[in-house]
């Protein structure tokens, strides 16, 4: 893969991070805060010459993307979100088993150009790679639209 294969892919990963933030946050049900690597590390990287900092840098490398608190606080939720222009259920699976080696529950959001697909990776290794279109109870239709449109703007 050349450096500017890896750089788009980076770049469209990004985006489907922003649009899931922002589409979530839109439905105003729940307080999303990131919690990726790239939101942690910056402050604990002068430390990573330390071993134990160095076994911490390590797991939250695997964290997923984001925590969503629900707005009565009573659910809380691990997301980790990925940008497909197309999948298989291999592949879904497979992102499903190692998210869930480290960090379970979790959910796996996936944007693609065509839908918003969420579900828990634990259904989704049960269902052998099968996930849910994003389902209206989480994010209003008309929501949904507006921010595929608004990926499709970016992603092609």
């Amino acid at each position: 893969m050349s450096d500017i294969d890896f750089s788009r892919k980076l770049i469209k990963g990004k985006i489907a991070e922003f649009i899931f933030e922002q589409m979530f946050r839109t439905s105003e049900e729940f307080t999303i805060i990131p919690i990726g690597y790239e939101h942690t590390i910056p402050e604990l990287a002068q430390y990573q010459h330390h071993v134990q900092i160095q076994k911490v840098l390590s797991n939250i490398r695997q964290a997923p993307d984001f925590v969503l608190i629900s707005q009565d606080k009573a659910k809380v939720f691990l997301v980790e979100v990925k940008y497909r222009n197309e999948f298989t259920k291999e592949e879904i699976l497979d992102i499903a088993k190692n998210t869930l080696a480290s960090w379970d529950p979790c959910f796996l959001f996936v944007a693609s150009k065509d839908n918003f697909y969420f579900s828990p990776c634990s259904s989704i290794v049960t269902n052998n790679g099968d996930i849910e279109i994003l389902r209206e109870s989480w994010v209003k239709k008309e929501t949904q639209a507006e921010y595929l449109s608004l990926l499709k703007e970016f992603i092609r």
